[in-house]
């Protein structure tokens, strides 16, 4: 399916004088337009500052008005969008107020834009870092969901491009990581008909096909049970859908550079198999390969940009489903590793993937530092709503790249702890461990099972499981954590 995101260039001239389908300002509705933007001050008669003094201005981050055909511009539109009050701006009420401007710019009808939002002072942050982030802002805000839904023919149309002050080489790293970002929202949106196993293979194949210098190798059933991955083999063995091994290779760095792991899971449906779940959101399932999605995204968004770093993204891709071959509660499977686990919930099957893939992935491609990326445990998002990815690792150097990476790409993470004393949760009376931990923080026994097949390695576990997409609303995969993972790898390089 065609990917494609907004293209973003420069136009440094003077802004009301740029031909453009729109023009995006922000204002706080709480200072004297003149202060602000002199020269808009004096369009249409003093017009804004009608509105400001009349309180029609938008005031919330995020909210606008569009005018059109302003006296004294040269744009169609002039949209003005709020700030919210100066002493609360942050880091993400800047994404919120650019996400609400791309949003009001895609319904607006216009096909080009230009975008004055970095000129809003954000604490810390300059210029280039807003350029970036208002890219990928406008650029998440256009995205619509059309591979199975042909748009009404009423509908508005995708904005073609936006232009930007300065800032060329910001602008080239948002195109980058959009489109890895867009891969990401589209992998988890398609149905689970159609994004199965084989078809994450086939489009990391693709994508690979499109992106000299990116490398491709997919591992089948039979290959996978020759190696001994029976953890992972056992959750798909329910499913007319094969299982697949995915590994992506970008060697951007010097050789012999130990590369950097991205390892997802990818379950493109989970019914919970013989533990099955709960009618209700089930068919939310199919987000259930986000952390796939995002390595995939991520991978692709780094390969893009050409980045001077050597990284690999494994992906497991099962589907989960009763049947009369399925894996049972009460199971012992002996993985990749030679650990036997006890498997006490069918439901719990992404740490069982995951435990073959951490072992593939540090055999190898011998990573300096592997991160997983999974929508682990409902637990999570009970922690966290759907605001932050959670982060578990027994090394806190790679806790604070990670975390800081978040920051950085407005994409925030929070770190949980992995005590030893978790650990106890998961021991079993007939094998290694078990695949489930009890009531009690089910998230962090989680992150305890994935610790006991990454030993030796710098290692993190990232559930997303909030963070991917929203539970219980009609909307689409969040794209995270592209972005964070994007920053990491990017901070890595230098």
């Amino acid at each position: 399916m065609q990917l494609s995101t907004l293209k973003f260039n420069i136009e440094s001239t003077d802004p009301t004088t740029i031909k453009t389908g729109c023009l995006i300002v922000a204002l706080n509705a709480e200072q004297p337009i003149a202060t602000q933007h002199p020269a808009l001050a004096q369009i249409s008669s003093g017009l804004l500052q009608q509105l400001a003094d009349a309180g029609e201005l938008p005031s919330a981050a995020g909210k606008t008005i569009i005018l059109y055909h302003p006296d004294g511009l040269a744009a169609d539109r002039l949209m003005i969008v709020g700030t919210g009050k100066s002493e609360k701006m942050n880091d993400q009420v800047f994404v919120r107020m650019a996400q609400g401007a791309g949003k009001a710019l895609r319904n607006s009808r216009a096909r080009t834009a230009h975008c004055l939002l970095p000129e809003v002072n954000v604490p810390g942050r300059d210029a280039n870092w807003k350029t970036e982030q208002a890219a990928l802002a406008l650029d998440h805000s256009d995205y619509v969901y059309d591979a199975t839904k042909k748009p009404a023919e009423d509908a508005a149309p995708a904005t073609d491009s936006v232009s930007f002050a300065d800032h060329a080489e910001a602008l080239e790293r948002a195109h980058a990581i959009a489109m890895g970002v867009r891969r990401c929202r589209l992998l988890g949106d398609l149905p689970p008909n159609i994004c199965t196993p084989v078809y994450l293979a086939e489009t990391a194949s693709r994508i690979a096909s499109e992106i000299d210098g990116l490398e491709v190798e997919i591992l089948d059933q039979d290959q996978m049970q020759a190696l001994n991955m029976n953890a992972l083999l056992a959750v798909g063995q329910g499913s007319v859908n094969p299982s697949r091994l995915i590994h992506l290779r970008w060697r951007g760095g010097a050789p012999g550079q130990a590369p950097f792991a991205l390892v997802g899971k990818g379950v493109t449906f989970d019914t919970g198999g013989i533990s099955i779940k709960p009618r209700e959101l089930m068919e939310q399932m199919k987000f259930d390969m986000c952390g796939a999605a995002s390595a995939i995204g991520a991978i692709e968004s780094i390969a893009r940009m050409g980045l001077e770093l050597n990284v690999d993204c494994v992906v497991a891709a099962v589907e989960n489903m009763p049947d009369g071959k399925s894996y049972r509660p009460g199971d012992v499977i002996t993985a990749m590793s030679g650990k036997t686990i006890e498997v006490q919930n069918t439901d719990a099957e992404g740490r069982m993937i995951l435990a073959d893939a951490l072992t593939w992935t540090a055999q190898n491609v011998k990573p300096q530092a592997m991160v997983d990326i999974a929508t682990l445990t409902g637990a999570c998002v009970i922690t966290f709503g759907h605001h932050a990815t959670a982060v578990m690792t027994q090394n806190d150097e790679l806790a604070g790249e990670l975390l800081e990476a978040g920051l950085e790409a407005a994409d925030r993470a929070w770190r949980l702890p992995l005590w030893d004393e978790y650990q106890e949760q998961i021991d079993s009376h007939f094998a290694d461990m078990r695949n489930i931990g009890g009531s009690g923080a089910g998230s962090i026994t989680a992150g305890c099972f994935l610790s006991r097949f990454a030993e030796g390695q710098r290692w993190a576990h990232l559930d997303i499981a909030g963070s991917a997409w929203r539970w219980g609303k009609a909307e689409s995969a969040s794209g995270r954590p592209v972005g964070l993972l994007a920053r990491w790898l990017i901070q890595r390089a230098g």
